[in-house]
């Protein structure tokens, strides 16, 4: 099932602090945020985690994971790849976000890496971006719409939702293979539609 961009960076996010607090990688980790804090771009601070930005755009992050410790660049898809060390994650799922994964210290090359950070500004100076799909309703889950059908304020507050919100909770649902999942998710979800907030409000 393909899921949105938003949805997607919404859940590579929730997972950036604790890969960038990954004891097994702590020294390489530690010598890529000193590569990257040599580049003209802004640290912030974004789901718990560092972001570096460029006039307010993600550019790229970093963290680690059992086997290997990545640099992600939010927009990689428009990076020319000199070197041939991206990949895409997530192939049919990912769009913009490319990885460049390391797997010891002899591997972190300064110059290479500042050299792809470099072009990924130039990318946001250009202003390039993927286009969003053309804009398709998504099903009704049945959990949905019985909680909708039973509860009058649920279902007004929904129907208050732009189509774009609405599709982003319908995704939601949908995306979680256990019922039990699905549960939990129209719980957490609930008092977020009654306040007509969106679920990837704050990843916009």
């Amino acid at each position: 099932m393909k899921i949105s961009a938003v949805s997607h960076l919404r859940l590579v996010s929730e997972k950036i602090q604790t890969m960038q607090n990954a004891t097994q990688w702590s020294e390489e980790l530690e010598r890529i945020a000193s590569i990257i804090a040599k580049a003209p771009l802004e640290k912030a601070i974004k789901w718990g985690a560092e972001v570096f930005t460029y006039n307010g755009k993600n550019v790229i992050s970093y963290g680690g994971f059992k086997s290997y410790f990545t640099i992600w660049f939010y927009n990689g898809v428009f990076l020319k790849d000199k070197y041939n060390v991206l990949i895409n994650a997530q192939e049919g799922k990912t769009k913009s976000l490319r990885q460049w994964r390391l797997h010891s210290m002899e591997e972190i090359d300064e110059g290479k890496i500042l050299e792809y950070i470099d072009e990924a500004i130039k990318v946001e100076q250009q202003g390039l971006k993927i286009k969003p799909e053309k804009f398709a309703p998504a099903p009704l889950p049945q959990l949905l719409a019985d909680a909708l059908k039973n509860e009058v304020d649920l279902k007004a507050a929904f129907e208050k939702l732009s189509p774009g919100r609405q599709k982003e909770y319908i995704l939601y649902i949908n995306e979680a293979k256990q019922e039990s999942t699905r549960q939990n998710r129209l719980e957490k979800i609930r008092p977020m539609i009654l306040q007509g907030a969106g679920l990837n409000d704050k990843y916009k």
